[in-house]
């Protein structure tokens, strides 16, 4: 049965059950019990009554008991039904939409110096983590060369058209020396000039099928490793982490959990997929617990938005990860909020 249905399946008494178990759970992480439930009811309903449409609840997947004798708490598809299609959405509160401004008030010529700024004021203002993902450099390239660092290590120097420059460690393919190195650094500058990364990757790809046979073999695998490590995956510089202590702070129990999610993510293992989730459709989304394969193992959930260049294309996200009693109504607006703030910001800078 899809959420829809199950919603429909829910009468009067048993929504606001629902509702109230939810509400005081995402503002207490307590399990509510019937008792309590009576003191807050719109309608006088006995313990006895609101124990057995809680018990109809769990019976539909929307609760959960912890032990047989304490309350219920909403269960992963109970929040996400109370996410979709009962939360009420509040305003971005002054002080926090002003927090926000300001991060973005002063005209910094440096974006990665601007979103770090960004990141830091989410986190101090949901009391969560946050995540800012910046986009990549699109400036063309002037130059690319290789640099061997040692048998398993490598270094590639990327030179940008308005004077940006990157450096980036990464693993290249076995065997490689210092004159393959030169040689693949070579073949990509005869056709690197005016070109984005994006640009020359698409355009290596076709160059290296057609020009196989003039290229040796490991030079043509450094191109592909070290192209690769730019364009597909080695993002470990473009995210920006921020709160991890308010996470930390969080009862023992969770500890294990919340470490490994920061272990994932000082890892930067599948941040790729971080953006990936954006770009399903614009606006903010939200996964809770398992819902979200990067953070699955964290018991965390993750409210995050795309953000977007002059020409609507996606090109970073901005989030924020804490327990999953988050706080939805008023996180998911500040996320919104900062995401289309950071858009326009961004829009209109050249670089």
């Amino acid at each position: 049965m899809n959420q829809e249905s199950l919603l429909n399946e829910l009468n009067d008494r048993s929504r606001e059950v629902f509702r109230r178990v939810v509400e005081s759970y995402l503002e207490t992480g307590e399990p509510v019990g019937s008792r309590t439930l009576t003191r807050t009811l719109s309608e006088r309903i006995s313990a006895a009554t609101i124990r057995n449409v809680m018990q109809d609840l769990e019976f539909m997947g929307l609760l959960d008991s912890p032990h047989i004798s304490a309350g219920r708490l909403p269960s992963q598809l109970g929040l996400r039904m109370f996410v979709d299609g009962m939360m009420e959405v509040d305003p971005v509160a002054p002080t926090d939409r002003a927090a926000i401004d300001q991060t973005l008030g002063n005209d910094d010529p440096e974006t990665g110096v601007l979103l770090d700024r960004v990141s830091t004021a989410l986190s101090s203002i949901t009391r969560g983590a946050s995540l800012v993902l910046m986009p990549k450099h699109e400036a063309p390239i002037r130059h690319i060369e290789f640099v061997s660092l040692g048998t398993d290590r490598a270094l590639v120097v990327l030179v940008f058209a308005d004077g940006h420059v990157e450096n980036r460690i990464f693993t290249p393919p076995p065997g490689q020396t210092p004159s393959s190195m030169r040689e693949a650094g070579n073949f990509l500058n005869t056709m690197a000039e005016g070109k984005t990364l994006a640009e020359l990757r698409t355009h290596i790809s076709r160059e290296i099928s057609v020009r196989r046979r003039e290229l040796d073999v490991l030079a043509a695998e450094l191109v592909e490793s070290g192209l690769a490590l730019w364009e597909n995956g080695s993002t470990d510089a473009r995210l920006i982490v921020h709160g991890r202590g308010n996470l930390l702070d969080r009862e023992a129990a969770d500890l294990d959990r919340i470490r490994t999610l920061f272990d994932d993510l000082e890892r930067k293992r599948d941040i790729a997929d971080f953006l990936d989730l954006t770009e399903q459709g614009e606006g903010v989304r939200i996964f809770i617990g398992s819902e979200n394969k990067l953070f699955s193992l964290s018991g965390s959930a993750l409210v995050v938005s795309p953000y977007m260049n002059a020409d609507r294309k996606i090109v970073g996200a901005v989030g924020v990860i804490g327990p999953t009693r988050l706080n939805y109504g008023r996180i998911v607006p500040i996320v919104d909020y900062t995401a289309q703030l950071v858009g326009r910001v961004l829009s209109g800078r050249k670089g």
